[in-house]
Formats: C-alpha cells, sequence, structure tokens
C-alpha cells in the first residue's frame, strides 16, 4: 500500500511520520519539498503531484493556521484550506484512494456549554473557520471516501505551544493573566497521529467507516486551568519558577482583544469516534504531563 502525507513537517504532520510508516510505503512531504510539489498556494500543481505519485491514501496535515493573520489575507488562507484540499481530494476519488483530512473547533460559534455534535449546525466567527469550513465540505464533496477529523487546541513537544509559552513568561513575570471563558480540551498532535494511523486501517477495511469525526482528549479545562496545570507540573518537577500556579490570574477574552474571534465552547463531542474504531480518548493532563516530562 501507498500512503501520501502532505504538511509533514507540521505539528501533527511529524507525528504522523511516525504512525502511517507501518501501513505501508510512506512518501512524506511538505512545501518545500524538493522531488515532488507539495506547496499548497499551487493547487494544481499539488493536485497533478498525487495523480502521479498514486497512493491508496492520501493524509492532508498541511493547513493555514495563522488564525489572526487569516483576518488580512483571506484569499491566501482560502486557498490552503479549501481550495488545494478540493484539488487533491478531487484526483483521490479519480484514484479510488481514501482521504484523510483536519478540520477545526473553529467551524462553530463557540455558543452554549454543550459539547458539539458533527451533526450540529456549524457558524464559523473568523476567516480561518470559514475557510476551514469550506474545505472540509469540499473535501467530502470531491471524495465520499474520507475521513475528516475535527480537533481543538492541538500541541506538540516539537516547536512552540502553549504549554512551554506558559513556562517561559513564568521564568520571566511575578505574576501571569491567562484567559478563562475559553473551553476545549489540550490534544496532543501524537495522539491524533496514533488514532489517524487506526482509523485508516478500519476504515480500508470497511468503508462505511468513512466520514467526518471530532477527535479530541478527553475531559475540559480552559486557558487559565491549563495554564495551572502546566505550572503545577513544572514545580513538582523541581523547576524554579517566578510566578507559581497560585500566581495565575483568571481574565476574561475580552482582556486580550485579537482581530479573529475566539469561540468560548471548543468542546467536541467524540462518542461517534470512539464507537465506530473502537477506541478510548485519554484525558487532557495525561497528554500534557508526558509532553511536560519529555520538555522539562
Amino acid at each position: 500500500m501507498k500512503v501520501l502525507l502532505l504538511g509533514c513537517n507540521g505539528q501533527v504532520g511529524w507525528e504522523l511520520q511516525r504512525s502511517l510508516a507501518p501501513l505501508g510505503e510512506l512518501t512524506a512531504l511538505d512545501h518545500d519539498s524538493a522531488e515532488h510539489v507539495a506547496d499548497f498556494s499551487r493547487p494544481e500543481a499539488v493536485a497533478e503531484t498525487v495523480r502521479r505519485l498514486r497512493p491508496d491514501v492520501i493524509v492532508n496535515a498541511a493547513a493555514h493556521t495563522a488564525v489572526d493573520k487569516a483576518e488580512s489575507e483571506e484569499a491566501f488562507a482560502r486557498t490552503l484550506n479549501a481550495t488545494t484540499p478540493a484539488a487533491i481530494a478531487s484526483v483521490a476519488h479519480e484514484l479510488g484512494a481514501l482521504m484523510v483530512h483536519y478540520s477545526t473547533d473553529y467551524v462553530f460559534d463557540g455558543s452554549g456549554a454543550r459539547p458539539w455534535l458533527e451533526s450540529d449546525a456549524p457558524g464559523p466567527l473568523s476567516v480561518y473557520g470559514h475557510t476551514k469550513l469550506d474545505g472540509e465540505r469540499q473535501v467530502a464533496q470531491q471524495c465520499p471516501n474520507h475521513l475528516i477529523f475535527r480537533t481543538s487546541w492541538v500541541y506538540a513537544a516539537r516547536g512552540g505551544n502553549f504549554a512551554k509559552t506558559m513556562l517561559r513568561l513564568a521564568r520571566e513575570r511575578e505574576r501571569l493573566t491567562v484567559i478563562d471563558d475559553q473551553f476545549g480540551a489540550p490534544t496532543g498532535a501524537e495522539l491524533l497521529a496514533d488514532v489517524t494511523a487506526h482509523a485508516v486501517r478500519a476504515t480500508l477495511a470497511d468503508r462505511a467507516k468513512a466520514g467526518l469525526y471530532h477527535v479530541v482528549a478527553s475531559g475540559e479545562t480552559h486557558w487559565h486551568g491549563y495554564a495551572r496545570f502546566v505550572l503545577q507540573q513544572a514545580e513538582a518537577a523541581g523547576l524554579s519558577l517566578k510566578a507559581s500556579s497560585e500566581r495565575v490570574d483568571a481574565v476574561p477574552t475580552s482582556a486580550f482583544p485579537t482581530p479573529a474571534r475566539r469561540p468560548h465552547n471548543s468542546r467536541l463531542n467524540t462518542d461517534k469516534f470512539q464507537r465506530t474504531f473502537g477506541l478510548v480518548l485519554p484525558p487532557w493532563q495525561a497528554g500534557v504531563a508526558r509532553m511536560l516530562r519529555e520538555t522539562l
């Protein structure tokens, strides 16, 4: 079996290189790959790359994820998040391939407190959310044999993340202020990669499993609770901090105005995914603690 991974150097893509390798012959490409064009600003060229390689499975981990920047470059964000994925999906359908695509909680308006179901009506608040919603709809339309995974609050040990930022600031400052009215579940890139590989195998064996799923770690918190958990873990590991976990002040979203509106409710219901694929998604604390043990 031939597997094509696009966006291989991003947070999720990097972990997918590991998790997808046992499935078959893996070709992993990023926007600057030399041998094959995988630059998502060139939809036709990327589609031709897929047509030439003729994979059995295509996993798209590439996206425009700079949420605030997308507000001022909508056309570019739409190309990366919708136009190019649609072109890939069209070729995937031609080849009879399974396409995996990642989407986001930002397709919802963030109202209420109930975890969102896959069947709930979307209502994005930002350019990023609109382009990601457009992308998932076009992928589903162009390639019925698809897996679309909506996720949220993704982090990885590799590169920058919220936890590392909190640790840096806690070393520099006496007190921190963190938002406490946005709710979600921090979700590790390695968890997404591992469950993706499992879901791909299951869907290849039973195409009825194809479709749209919510995939996040279990439980919920807000950014303030996330920050305090990170600092508590650092304190337990003996790290010296100026700002302790008790010196993190809670503030509303309005205290940090941004170009793009953020959803207050990023909770995603994962019952459908866990039931369909026979998996248990672990608590968010377990993944964050593991990541911190690797990086502290």
